[in-house]
């Protein structure tokens, strides 16, 4: 009997010790799945969706306010000046009847993205989770349902890793949150205030609620940053997270003037793409039109190339691409989003393999082409990305012609010619490809 209850202890100390060592390797490793996602879907959605960029006759953007000039719709609170007992009787109204998560996933699914990241609490203040330590929330809205469970829910269905955008400076709600530049400021103290009672509890309700697989931070270096993102505070919400959930990446705008060394990727500014390789692990977070959160008169939407080459581009230099939709107040999507996403997933039919499982190829080459590259059966295969029309039909790469053993369009298999040298070879294109001005075309050469 001593002998059994000996060998037991060996094997549950042998168990604890191997789920340690797999929590460490997590931990270490935890940016891993975000290196290889390349693709997400952002949400902005709340109380200002209700007013869709219109407000008392006035529609963003509208220069006849001082700080009208916006086209951000999640911002006019303060953009058109809505008054504060205006913009919160829209609780009332933001009754999202036609909100199906399922759908909004599987959307995001047949796309291709492999995330998920949606506004928690933007800078209005305004809750989208039945939060304790304050009512102004989604539970205060006749609807009432745990959207971030059912989100949460449909993406573990889809396979998507989720996240949330948590506004964690301005918070125009409670009387301590930082407001924008042109409006009074308050002081170190108010904020503070806010920084216990809402912030850091909020940020734990998130976490202990619903297990997210990353937190997108908000700042981009303004007045508000300088004097209430102190590396202090940083720093107390970084272990904050990391505590409660060592799975969960953070954003390098939780401070955009000093990120530390502890966060897990670097966040571009709004729709920036960087021309170069970057060596840390990154993304751009990106709208369809000019707007992030529901804005019924802005009609820019991008076309489904112009972002599909936005995306390429960012695998290309080792990013990913964070792509916008902002719902409808009844939980609709709108549907030229609809229709972007769709066709997005249509080209990724046939082209994903120049997206995922790819790492950048660095070469000097013309603006208009990006360059991934994996390994198959022990064979170097590279993809050039046509994101804008070449001229005279021809690509020019700094590539061992010697060494190429095929060259073909990748989607329909077509055998192109190819001609060159020690370090220089030109692929002809197909005759008809100047017209494809719709799509990104990919190329992909197969080297010996």
């Amino acid at each position: 009997m001593k002998s059994y209850i000996k060998n037991m202890a060996l094997v549950m100390l042998l168990i604890t010790a191997t789920a340690a060592k797999a929590q460490t390797i997590t931990q270490a490793n935890r940016a891993d799945w975000f290196k290889e996602a390349k693709f997400g879907m952002f949400i902005h959605w709340g109380l200002y969706s209700v007013l869709g960029g219109t407000y008392n006759g006035h529609t963003l953007p509208d220069k006849s306010f001082k700080n009208g000039e916006s086209w951000y719709a999640e911002w006019i609170q303060q953009r058109l000046e809505v008054p504060e007992k205006e913009y919160r009787a829209l609780v009332k109204q933001f009754n999202h009847v036609n909100f199906d998560a399922d759908a909004w996933i599987k959307e995001a699914k047949n796309a291709g993205m492999k995330y998920f990241v949606i506004t928690s609490k933007h800078h209005d203040g305004f809750a989208l989770w039945d939060s304790k330590v304050s009512t102004y929330d989604i539970a205060s809205t006749p609807y009432k349902k745990d959207i971030l469970g059912e989100l949460a829910k449909a993406c573990k269905k889809y396979g998507l890793k989720y996240g949330f955008y948590y506004s964690h400076c301005e918070d125009w709600e409670h009387p301590g949150g930082a407001t924008p530049h042109w409006t009074p400021q308050k002081t170190d103290a108010q904020f503070e205030k806010y920084w216990r009672e809402k912030c850091l509890p909020q940020v734990t309700e998130l976490i202990q609620r619903y297990s997210p697989d990353l937190f997108w931070f908000d700042t981009w270096g303004d007045e508000q940053e300088k004097i209430f993102i102190s590396d202090k505070r940083r720093d107390e919400l970084i272990a904050l997270i990391r505590k409660q959930s060592p799975k969960t990446l953070i954003n390098g705008r939780i401070s955009w003037l000093n990120p530390g060394n502890d966060i897990d990727f670097l966040e571009m500014m709004d729709n920036d793409y960087p021309s170069e390789l970057q060596h840390r692990p990154w993304q751009t977070p990106a709208t369809m039109v000019h707007s992030w959160g529901w804005h019924a008169k802005d009609y820019n939407w991008k076309t489904a190339a112009e972002m599909i080459g936005y995306l390429v581009n960012n695998v290309s230099k080792g990013g990913n691409y964070l792509l916008n939709i902002g719902p409808k107040p009844d939980g609709t999507f709108p549907p030229m989003a609809i229709r972007r996403l769709r066709e997005m997933g249509a080209w990724m039919v046939t082209n994903s393999d120049a997206v995922y499982g790819a790492k950048p190829l660095v070469l000097k080459v013309p603006k208009e082409i990006c360059l991934t590259q994996k390994t198959i059966n022990g064979k170097q295969i590279i993809y050039a990305s046509i994101i804008n029309p070449l001229a005279g039909n021809k690509l020019s790469l700094p590539l061992d012609f010697s060494k190429i053993a095929s060259c073909s369009m990748f989607d329909t298999q077509m055998p192109l010619k190819y001609e060159g040298a020690a370090s220089d070879v030109t692929i002809s294109l197909p005759e008809n490809i100047a017209a494809m001005r719709d799509e990104v075309q990919v190329i992909q050469i197969e080297m010996k």
